[in-house]
């Protein structure tokens, strides 16, 4: 086939993998950008929707490497059965042990995975619809974080007070907790050497909320420490 008359619409949209000779140069040079341009599209939406915590992770940084990467191998063993099956052999024995060290990361892994994997079968419309699909999940779990974390914890106050004043103020205590976070609860309240330890869990709180309520404890309870922790950075 002559490679000026190839029907790039038929290359691009096709839903099956081509011969080599069907590709061409040009075609090929086109589907890695196509990958390139995917996996700088995941990268900006880890960004965009998913802010590391204590981790620094900066991941994003490999997916456009990782998406060339993989769309090459892919396209390199699907025209050779020895080679495939030698790359099979190959990974069986590769062994990586660095740990993944946000869940999230997994998941956006996973989409330059399968993003690639369509841009080596040439399955440019699979791969449009991957990365729609993607981006409307992530909007719905950016704007639907109330309903999605019903029970989950954006973070924990820890006020620890005498044991004596703490029976004689608990009451006051509580109102004074449950005043300043209304979506919080009461996770344990413990007692060691005079001390009285209350956990106290919230969802999401105003900042301000939090710290109107650390200067009321300073005020009204000299003797007592609060602490607040964050359990994401999101939290706020």
């Amino acid at each position: 086939m002559d490679p000026q008359r190839i029907d790039w619409y038929s290359v691009l949209s096709g839903f099956g993998s081509k011969s080599m000779n069907e590709i061409g140069f040009i075609p090929f040079l086109g589907i890695m950008g196509i990958s390139l341009l995917s996996s700088l599209v995941i990268a900006l939406l880890y960004v965009r929707f998913f802010q590391p915590r204590s981790t620094g992770s900066l991941i994003y940084r490999a997916f456009p490497l990782l998406g060339i990467s993989i769309t090459a191998i892919f396209i390199a063993i699907q025209f050779s059965l020895p080679l495939s099956l030698g790359l099979l052999g190959a990974l069986s024995i590769v062994r990586f042990r660095t740990p993944i060290k946000e869940p999230e990361e997994i998941g956006f892994i996973m989409l330059v995975v399968a993003t690639s994997l369509c841009a080596a079968t040439f399955n440019i419309l699979f791969l449009c619809i991957i990365l729609g699909v993607a981006v409307i999940a992530l909007l719905i779990m950016r704007f639907g974080r109330p309903f999605l974390m019903v029970n989950d914890n954006s973070g924990v106050v820890i006020l620890e007070i005498p044991a004596p004043l703490y029976h004689q103020r608990n009451r006051e205590l509580f109102d004074t907790l449950s005043t300043h976070i209304p979506s919080g609860r009461l996770d344990s309240v413990a007692e060691n050497d005079g001390q009285a330890v209350i956990s106290y869990n919230f969802q999401k709180v105003k900042q301000s909320s939090l710290l109107d309520l650390k200067a009321l404890v300073n005020d009204h309870y000299p003797s007592a420490t609060l602490n607040i922790f964050y359990n994401n950075n999101q939290a706020l």
